[in-house]
């Protein structure tokens, strides 16, 4: 049986708060605008390094702002 799941985050929500463009996060991060645009439409999973970095720009701890939503299991 093998469970499956989809990542989700708060990055649009933490962006928001801060009153940051996607641009100036993904200068800061090092990375395209696009792919922050992918991250926050959860297109895109980012690097365990990333995602660390991403939850370091924000002062978060990372499950404050990835969550790992499980959808059901396969057999």
């Amino acid at each position: 049986m093998k469970e499956t799941g989809t990542l989700q985050n708060r990055i649009a929500v933490l962006r928001a708060e801060k009153k940051w463009s996607q641009k100036v996060v993904a200068d800061k991060l090092g990375v395209s605008r696009q792919t922050i645009i992918s991250m926050e439409n959860n297109r895109y999973n980012p690097s365990l390094k990333l995602a660390f970095e991403v939850a370091n720009l924000f002062e978060k701890d990372i499950n404050d702002v990835f969550q790992y939503i499980t959808e059901g299991c396969e057999e």
